[in-house]
């Protein structure tokens, strides 16, 4: 049997065609038993058949085969390789080729590690109570019964539960029977269509639900805690319509006959999109209107639409191995944008993508980022894809594609691709296929550049000689240059947006005659390059057209996804040292006049990046970048003011929350003395006007800058809204506010409260948001919580965030020694890729102090714009 150990993939002796599982959970013991008879095709004379199992135990004796003829053949053994996830089945003769039925009983624990079927907690009447739940993807349907837990491996499932008769119980379809049997019922759903085994879905608990139907009569309803029904109701809006607009889009009905959606209290992602019951963490699905923010609501509207994606593009056809985890995660978030801009065009959703834009451009720019398509050997390498490369790098490539092929040509290809792949796999060669033959245009040799290597380009553009010179080279944010190179379709307008052009860039340079343009006799005509940012590269301008695109932007004549752009770039280029920090510090001035949400929302996060690195450089200039800042912001920030306005925008009451935060966390004291003014008179009155939920993260990041060792009733009061609110959007909101404090004792307190009973697992990642001040006490602190860090969070994801998180700010090439060191004897494969990337953004940081301390002109820059009146 040891010829089996330590292989990535299963061996294909048998293929399973549906499986008939029958589940008891047992809430209180925490413990659950089972049995699967699973329909499979035996495909080559075999004496084993090796499947997927993990923390199961598997009775032996339970173990046999029948054969078509009804001829059964116990197993002789039954063993689990642990580190590999197998279950090898040996029989006594060789089984026959054909139809048979594999039955095994199994034994299993409802884990609190939020994988497998698992234990969530939650409170009626203040009682303690458990629920079962269940999270598969990616590889965790092994943990609750023996199979094939591969994407490619797709059957049908047959799903029988024994549950309390007063518990709610859900799954991926209808109930068909239920029979009360004493304290217990037996309930029977539907069987499943052909689907892999990660979308199987199992909740077990007490629920209330609010309810709709579609204009084709599906069912959908949203579950959640009894008493938060309400809280459901926009969720349940946006579904209704999301799947309408689906249905037409991809011109596939709605495969199954009803849609559930479930908030559930102890979930480690946002959301997953098993097929007709979805389920969700509270701060994703839920909506209250009196207490959660513009910004909740935006997110509730987002996910609902990409996870409603995912039953098209995932779940109806599949990816056929985790190398293409992209094809189901980057189209279901360009396809949630395209929902959302739909539902609430008012949001203007699609500058807002420009944020995934840069998260993809951030991560991509590193050496140790990964292709798209990214080989993966084993299961525990998958959880770490799940990133801002399959998600944000992934849709921004699709929305680069859309663009170039023009959005009805794209729509025609993606629903022939639709069709004939449903209920099957496929890779990212079929959907280039699909898109290939609906536009005529090279789709596979054009994007087989933007999915097989890492990286992106940086183009350069110079003016000379009355001709425009471009050239690509790969960007990479350590300054020097990779060897990448791509087909990148750019676009470019001069002066107005009605003079434009489209190319190919193929090769490494290119030169356009600028007869066509006014650039020479006009001085000041702007060149701007990847019109709206739609093409996934950076721009680098010639000194000449970066002034001409600075005195546009004064001038309110570009599109507020170029001026995100213009400033996002100059960023990049400014941290890889390929333009200076006085440039950029010129650059965002030209920004004081700023009104748009997203354009700001960017130049805010910029700023916190600017004074986390400066405080490393140049400390004696850090009041003067403080007050520069300051004096940017307060534009904007009296324009919104801190009270909302009657009719105002959604986009506005997000602005307000930002803007207000940014302005405490600079430590403006009349922002402070505001702030705490509203905080204490909400501590009085929760239903205070006073602080509306837009402005309660401001609020509580201003206490906080006010707290030290001395003077700790704002933390104990914050801490107070933080126990009484059974609102987890206010928790989290509350957790990213605690650890902004400047002393670094109290941050050592919030750290440890993150680590309590207090705090629910998935939520203690948002208090590692720590300040400047505390960076060296959360790297101490996670050096000597790391065993019991490593054992709570060790066997998913979220670890990740924690180094990432702790890790990332450091900016001295003595720190990254230090980590690396660390970590030496500590890491792990599922923390490996992470471990890289946050060692070097911290030797990325490090440069780039070497280049602060260098620049002569910066001082007087800083201290010019740092006392100009506006």
């Amino acid at each position: 049997m040891d010829q089996f150990k330590g292989q990535p993939r299963l061996p294909k002796f048998a293929v399973p065609k549906r499986y008939d599982i029958r589940i008891k959970p047992d809430l209180s013991a925490c413990t659950f038993s089972g049995t699967v008879s699973v329909d499979l095709e035996i495909v080559s004379n075999t004496k084993f058949i090796v499947l997927n199992a993990a923390d199961l135990s598997v009775k032996s004796n339970s173990v046999n085969f029948t054969s078509s003829s009804s001829k059964m053949v116990e197993a002789v053994k039954a063993e689990l390789f642990e580190g590999d996830d197998i279950l090898v089945l040996e029989f006594a003769e060789t089984l026959p080729v054909g139809a048979g039925i594999l039955a095994i009983e199994f034994d299993g624990v409802l884990n609190d590690k939020m994988k497998g079927l698992y234990k969530s907690t939650y409170e009626i009447n203040g009682e303690k109570k458990n629920m079962a739940v269940t999270q598969f993807e990616p590889a965790d349907a092994r943990r609750c019964f023996p199979c094939w837990d591969e994407p490619a491996c797709k059957a049908k499932f047959k799903i029988t539960l024994d549950v309390p008769t007063e518990l709610v119980a859900l799954s991926n379809m209808p109930v068909v029977e239920e029979k009360v049997n004493g304290p217990l019922k037996i309930v029977s759903y539907q069987e499943t269509p052909i689907m892999s085994t990660y979308l199987v879905a199992i909740v077990v608990g007490l629920f209330d639900y609010v309810e709709d139907h579609t204009s084709d009569g599906i069912k959908v309803r949203v579950y959640c805690q009894v008493g938060k029904a309400n809280q459901g109701r926009f969720a349940l809006h946006v579904a209704v319509k999301t799947l309408e607009l689906y249905k037409e889009y991809f011109s596939v009905q709605y495969p199954l006959p009803k849609l559930d959606m479930i908030a559930i209290p102890d979930f480690a992602a946002g959301a997953m999109e098993n097929y007709g019951l979805v389920t969700y963490r509270e701060t994703a699905l839920l909506f209250d209107d009196k207490h959660s923010a513009a910004a909740n609501k935006q997110r509730v509207a987002t996910v609902v639409a990409h996870e409603l994606a995912h039953q098209w593009f995932g779940n109806l056809v599949t990816m056929e191995w985790w190398t293409d985890l992209w094809l189901n995660e980057g189209f279901a978030t360009w396809v949630s944008y395209l929902a959302a801009d739909s539902l609430f065009p008012e949001w203007k959703i699609w500058t807002q993508f420009l944020d995934e834009l840069t998260e993809g451009l951030r991560l991509d720019s590193l050496e140790e980022s990964h292709p798209i398509e990214v080989e993966i050997n084993h299961a525990n390498e998958i959880d770490e894809i799940f990133d801002a490369i399959s998600y944000r790098k992934g849709a921004s490539v699709i929305r680069m594609l859309q663009s170039y092929l023009g959005a009805e040509c794209f729509q025609r290809s993606l629903a022939s691709y639709v069709k004939k792949h449903a209920y099957s796999n496929a890779k990212t060669e079929d959907l280039w296929a699909a898109l290939e033959e609906g536009s005529g245009e090279p789709v596979n040799k054009l994007m087989n550049s933007w999915t097989r290597q890492k990286g992106y380009p940086v183009i350069s553009a110079k003016l000379k000689d009355q001709k425009l010179e471009f050239e690509q080279s790969q960007f990479l944010s350590s300054g020097s240059h990779g060897d990448g190179q791509w087909i990148v379709p750019i676009t470019l307008c001069c002066g107005s947006y009605d003079v434009h052009k489209n190319f190919l860039l193929q090769a490494k340079s290119e030169t356009l005659d600028v007869k066509l343009f006014s650039l020479v006799e006009n001085q000041n005509a702007w060149l701007k390059l990847n019109v709206n940012q739609t093409g996934f590269y950076r721009v680098k301008y010639d000194d000449d057209l970066a002034a001409r695109l600075r005195y546009a932007i004064e001038k309110k004549h570009l599109s507020e996804t170029d001026r995100y752009g213009i400033l996002d770039d100059s960023f990049a280029l400014c941290m890889a040292r390929h333009q200076s920090f006085t440039s950029l510090f010129t650059l965002m001035n030209a920004y004081r006049e700023e009104l748009e949400y997203t354009v700001l929302s960017n130049l805010i996060t910029i700023s916190y990046k600017v004074i986390r690195i400066a405080a490393d450089a140049t400390p004696e200039l850090l009041d003067c970048i403080n007050e520069c800042f300051i004096n940017l912001f307060q534009f904007s920030a009296e324009r919104v003011g801190w009270d909302p306005k009657q009719d105002e925008s959604h986009l506005d009451a997000m602005l307000r929350g930002e803007i207000w935060t940014a302005l405490a966390v600079f430590g403006h004291d009349p922002t402070l003395d505001e702030g705490i003014r509203r905080f204490y008179a909400f501590v009085d009155d929760r239903d205070t006007p006073l602080l509306p939920p837009d402005i309660r993260k401001a609020a509580y990041v201003a206490v906080m800058q006010r707290v030290s060792t001395s003077n700790r009733s704002g933390y104990d009061s914050l801490l107070r809204v933080y126990r009484e609110t059974d609102l987890s959007q206010e928790k989290t909101r509350i957790l990213g506010a605690l650890a902004s404090c400047p002393d670094p004792n109290i941050v050592l307190e919030v750290l440890n409260f993150v680590l309590t009973s207090e705090v629910r697992s998935q939520d203690a990642v948002f208090g590692l948001a720590v300040s400047k001040e505390g960076r060296e006490t959360a790297w101490k602190w996670l050096k000597d919580k790391w065993d019991y860090i490593s054992k709570t969070w060790g066997s998913g994801f979220l670890i990740t965030r924690f180094v990432g998180a702790v890790v990332s700010p450091f900016a001295s090439f003595e720190k990254a020694k230090e980590v690396e060191e660390f970590f030496a004897t500590r890491s792990k494969p599922s923390i490996m890729r992470t471990l890289k990337q946050s060692i070097e953004r911290v030797n990325v940081n490090a440069k780039w102090v070497q280049s602060i301390q260098n620049e002569k002109q910066l001082a007087d820059v800083v201290k010019e714009l740092a006392h100009r009146k506006f």
